[in-house]
């Protein structure tokens, strides 16, 4: 392998970019692992690739593509917005915004809902690309705004959680919560369902709130801020939380917990001490996470027993973890697509995307995989045994 750069050295880089609010130099904790060879059982067969403008750029802002139907939506973050045929990839439209990009793109009922790096909100019509609405929120917004049939909520790096009229975008509730002089560059992307909503917070609580006020109906500690330095002591929750059909929430914390709750009161059914930014997937009764080593564990939902633990991409910067026909589905900081089998963590497939690296989980559709690699290349793929 040909390193333009060493391992190391991209690993110090990206930790640096991962703060905000700070002057200090970040160390890596885990230095990334050369890849191994080992005997792949499944391909990855390029289906087809285009090129989404700047894609991330130099702040690697989190502008995750969104899929519905057969039409899919990516933007780079200088504002371009394209929507591509997800068999195909050839370009339906695109449109030049006059602001930049910052957050994913939601797609839901023939409407696109996106962050952007002023403070604003916008929804594009799914059709043509126009701007149906725009609507200023408190500051910057990097994820993903979230949809209930009547709302779109929308959490800033400032920690405020603001919900819109999804029709018109008028304000309909603001909660604002107190956040720490350091925090983790980004922020978490709420959980949003018709009655309430739950939000994680830089401070470590996880809060609900009454999607008729934006009231809290109750909160939660996840982390406890331990250490002497400011770096030490983040307790982030910057991954989604995921909730179930019969009311459980799974919630990861940075230097923190990985915590099991029940939905309607907070009440922990267990926790393990697990540091992690990454949104979790759950598949069937079985929890996959990607903690902050870059070690993906898969757990037992009801028990939070570890069922097995995968140590082979240690600090390779890993995404969240997607699931695609049995098989786990993660990026890593130079660009390579692996594949994990759900039933033991062993890898199964591997193939590179691009040497600018992925730092958006992979968007799957059964047998497809959908991937942003920073610079904007996007390429779809197809799993083949």
């Amino acid at each position: 392998m040909t390193w333009n750069r060493t391992p190391l050295a991209i690993a110090a880089t990206l930790a640096l970019g991962l703060l905000a609010g700070c002057a200090n130099k970040a160390e890596p904790r885990y230095a990334p692992k050369a890849l191994q060879d080992f005997e792949a059982t499944v391909e990855l067969e390029e289906h087809w690739a285009e090129r989404v403008g700047d894609g991330l750029g130099r702040a690697r802002y989190p502008i995750a593509p969104a899929l519905d139907g057969n039409t899919l939506f990516a933007a780079d973050e200088q504002g371009l917005v394209v929507a591509l045929d997800a068999d195909s990839g050839s370009q339906r439209w695109q449109t030049e915004l006059e602001v930049g990009v910052s957050s994913g793109i939601t797609a839901v009922a023939d409407r696109l809902y996106l962050g952007t790096r002023n403070g604003e909100v916008l929804a594009l019509e799914q059709s043509t690309g126009e701007i149906a609405w725009r609507t200023p929120v408190a500051s910057e917004v990097l994820a993903a705004p979230q949809p209930t049939r009547q709302l779109l909520v929308v959490q800033s790096v400032d920690g405020t959680v603001t919900a819109l009229d999804r029709r018109t975008g008028d304000e309909r509730w603001v909660y604002t919560a107190s956040e720490p002089a350091l925090t983790l560059r980004g922020t978490g992307t709420p959980q949003a369902i018709d009655p309430v909503t739950f939000a994680g917070l830089a401070n470590g609580r996880l809060v609900t709130l009454d999607n008729r006020s934006g009231q809290p109906l109750w909160e939660r500690r996840i982390a406890v801020p331990q250490g002497r330095s400011e770096i030490e002591r983040l307790v982030d929750l910057d991954g989604q939380p995921v909730l179930t059909p019969d009311g459980r929430l799974f919630v990861t914390s940075y230097n923190g917990r990985l915590v099991a709750l029940e939905a309607t009161s907070g009440e922990i059914q267990w926790e393990r001490e697990l540091s992690s930014y990454r949104t979790p997937v759950l598949v069937g009764n079985r929890l996959f996470v990607v903690d902050v080593a870059s070690h993906v564990v898969a757990l037992d939902a009801d028990s939070g027993a570890e069922i097995w633990r995968s140590e082979a991409l240690e600090g390779r910067w890993l995404t969240s973890p997607a699931f695609a026909d049995g098989k786990l589905v993660v990026g890593d900081f130079e660009g390579y697509l692996h594949l994990l089998d759900t039933r033991d963590g062993r890898l199964v497939g591997r193939t590179r995307i691009d040497s600018a690296g992925i730092s958006l989980r992979p968007i799957t559709d059964y047998r497809r995989i959908y991937v942003l690699a920073d610079d904007g290349r996007l390429e779809a793929l197809e799993l083949t045994e």
